[in-house]
């Protein structure tokens, strides 16, 4: 047996965190290949193997801290020339070997050869590496057609068809529901279809969609490394890898960043709060699900709002007499001419825009300790979805007309509720509006959506009684919420904006005028 340890971390570095196993327990292993990765507060190891043979035991699991010279891993070296036997052997004997659930299901499983087509995990989207498989739509020996949709998956923000490359029966399934899958990973395999042609249509369908960086390097990330650039925006093509064979880590997207660049404070952990007792009968009436990713996601980030934003809420009403019956008006003549309908939202999209112009720091965000202003405004509008809340974003919303906007957001609403919405359409933000009103809600306080610094909250309009010109009178009225970031807008600036969007909604015409 070969031991493997942690190797020499560096001055005053006494212990380390495993990040990532990229072998597991009976995985063949060469002389020097990557194990696994550590992480310190300054750099991130690697872990070579020092012998050839099977991967024995994984004593340091994911997550556990170890110190320098302790035991990660054996390696059992009398199993070499089996590894190397099982190496050299064709792709068809291994099939033999690990049938997968063909085999299990009693398919009779056909060799993967020009008649068969694997299936793929297709593009997830920017900075997305991977997905969970949420649903089978087939399973093992049924007939197929092409662009059947086969099964799909969850990602942290859309979810993501899969259709079947080419005709024939589902032969095997690689990834059951639940199973988490890589970007490109192998999921299904069908047999009997058209498989050359379709193979070469997948294949250069997939490197098209492959990014510039894989073309010039076919080397694995660190997943630390990864992650930072996906939270910072930074191109890894723009970043110059230290490790092995050009491999980019952690501390290279640190040192590609501007000079002496600021870290964010990190958020602070959240204790798990116990449950309480449950009595055994209560106990068997309960029904525990597993949260799916986005709901994962959207429970991460609005923590994180929390934690990092010093977050506040400031209110108003508005009379939405004036909007009803502009609508009322030329509703008629305006679906005709546009065809879609005329909205609330495109009105509360135009207020927002002109405020924002008057008060650009509810449009800016903190980076570090820079303000970046923008000088556009992408608006995000929140869309409630039967699988939780997403964030669409209409871009340059600034500079579009009622008519542009209200179909834009009907496009972009429709594709949400039927889980059709890309990664790209849901980044870059810089405003969110969110209407709980069409729930029911009277008031609520909106969380923010970081790296934001505003949001718009709309509620239900509820004829209230007002006192106007000395007389009271019904008149159809909307709490306004602006939660914002008191780090980078002042309680005046917030007011103001509220202000602003107020006056714009109760007199439209202001918007016309840019009044």
């Amino acid at each position: 047996m070969a031991d493997i340890r942690v190797p020499t971390l560096g001055e005053s570095v006494t212990e380390a965190t495993v990040a990532t196993w990229f072998k597991k327990v009976g995985d063949l292993v060469k002389v020097d290949e990557m194990l696994c990765e550590l992480e310190t507060d300054k750099v991130t190891v690697e872990v070579p193997a020092t012998a050839a043979g099977v991967l024995a035991e994984i004593v340091a699991k994911e997550g556990e801290t170890v110190g320098v010279d302790a035991l990660l891993a054996t390696i059992d070296e009398n199993a070499d020339a089996k590894a190397e036997a099982a190496a050299s052997a064709p792709k068809a004997a291994k099939a033999e070997e690990k049938p997968g659930r063909a085999a299990a299901e009693g398919v009779e499983s056909a060799p993967a050869n020009e008649s068969s087509t694997e299936v793929a995990v297709p593009t997830l989207g920017e900075s997305v590496t991977e997905a969970t498989v949420s649903t089978w739509f087939k399973k093992v020996g049924d007939s197929v057609n092409q662009d059947e949709i086969l099964c799909e998956l969850e990602t942290d923000k859309v979810s993501v068809e899969v259709p079947s490359p080419a005709s024939g029966t589902l032969a095997e399934i690689y990834a059951d529901a639940g199973a988490t899958v890589a970007a490109g990973g192998k999921l299904a395999r069908i047999g009997g279809g058209v498989g050359n042609a379709q193979v070469a249509k997948a294949g250069n369908a997939a490197a098209a969609a492959a990014p510039a960086d894989a073309t010039r390097r076919d080397v694995e990330d660190a997943p630390s490394a990864k992650k930072l650039m996906a939270d910072r925006g930074i191109d890894p093509a723009s970043v110059q890898g230290s490790g092995r064979d050009g491999r980019i880590m952690k501390e290279d997207v640190l040192r590609s960043e501007a000079p002496n660049p600021v870290k964010p404070a990190p958020a602070a952990e959240a204790v798990p709060i116990p449950r309480a007792p449950v009595l055994a009968e209560d106990a068997a009436r309960e029904e525990r699900v597993k949260m799916t990713r986005l709901r994962q996601t959207i429970a991460r980030r609005l923590k994180e709002a929390q934690n990092n934003a010093a977050m506040l809420t400031t209110y108003n009403e508005v009379d939405m007499s004036g909007i009803m019956d502009l609508r009322n008006e030329f509703k008629d003549q305006f679906e005709k001419k546009h065809g879609v309908k005329l909205g609330f939202m495109s009105f509360f999209t135009k207020a927002c825009c002109h405020a924002l112009k008057e008060v650009p720091e509810v449009n800016a965000e903190i980076d570090g300790t820079d303000v970046v202003y923008k000088n556009f405004v992408h608006m995000g509008v929140a869309v409630g979805t039967p699988s939780g809340l997403v964030v669409p974003v209409v871009r340059d919303a600034d500079q579009m007309s009622f008519a542009a906007i209200e179909k834009k957001i009907s496009e972009l609403g429709a594709r949400a509720r039927d889980g059709k919405l890309s990664m790209a359409e849901m980044q870059g933000g810089t405003f969110t509006i969110s209407n709980g009103g069409v729930y029911g809600s009277l008031l609520s306080s909106p969380i923010l959506n970081p790296p934001q610094s505003g949001i718009l909250g709309m509620h239900k309009i509820q004829e209230r009684p007002m006192v106007v010109k000395g007389q009271i009178v019904a008149r159809p009225m909307m709490y306004l919420a602006l939660s914002y970031d008191h780090r980078i807008v002042d309680g005046k600036g917030a007011v103001t904006f509220l202000v602003r969007v107020k006056d714009a909604l109760e007199d439209p015409r202001r918007l016309l005028m840019d009044l």
